[in-house]
């Protein structure tokens, strides 16, 4: 096989920042909100996205882009389709992990921990917070599901435009999902790939912190 892509050259030296453990917080959540805050600040390009990473009932992995939509009751929020390929694997193995990267601010976090469904009240408020034609596009999309052609997304979503002109309700089989964590890693690139990794891991009371080999 024959390829112009010269990878093994393409590389980027690490150099803006220091990951100082005595300067985080003792909560991770709180440095990661941190962390979050300084990407939205700087501006990068969607700060809040994150690899989603789940396990189907053989034990293959999946791994999508998703948006955290919130860092609240020691968990990170995010929202998805019940019925969609992540939702069937997380109804099978509550087990997850999530990776947020920032390459403008050469930062990358880990999560992994535990997810379960926010209650039906909390993601009733979320949906209604969204844009109309969002609201109307959970309606019209069967997430994951083999689909024919463009036009009958299209006509769904003119079907249920209709149906709900003004108050679209939350579908049933879309809502939000918190991973509780118990693992969360923090890592800062740095010169000649020596780069910073600072670990947290839950115990039954609290977290405990160590520095990791890059």
């Amino acid at each position: 096989m024959t390829s112009d892509l010269d990878l093994k050259h393409v590389r980027k030296e690490y150099c803006k920042q220091e990951l100082d453990p005595k300067a985080c917080h003792a909560d991770p959540l709180i440095q990661l909100h941190a962390w979050l805050q300084e990407a939205i600040s700087a501006q990068v390009n969607e700060p809040n996205a994150m690899n989603l990473a789940t396990l189907d009932a053989s034990g293959r992995p999946s791994a999508r882009m998703v948006l955290c939509k919130g860092i609240e009751q020691g968990q990170v929020i995010f929202y998805s389709n019940y019925d969609s390929r992540k939702g069937e694997q997380l109804a099978h193995c509550h087990a997850a992990a999530l990776t947020f990267f920032w390459a403008e601010l050469e930062r990358q976090v880990r999560v992994e921990g535990w997810v379960s469904r926010l209650p039906a009240p909390v993601s009733d408020e979320y949906f209604a917070s969204r844009p109309y034609a969002s609201r109307i596009g959970a309606w019209a999309s069967l997430q994951s599901q083999p689909m024919d052609s463009k036009a009958t997304l299209i006509g769904r979503a003119t079907k249920f435009g209709l149906q709900y002109p003004l108050k679209v309700p939350r579908p049933p089989t879309w809502g939000g999902y918190g991973l509780l964590p118990d693992r969360i890693e923090f890592w800062q690139g740095r010169p000649s790939r020596l780069h910073d990794r600072l670990l947290y891991l839950k115990n039954d009371t609290s977290w405990v912190t160590q520095r990791l080999y890059p």
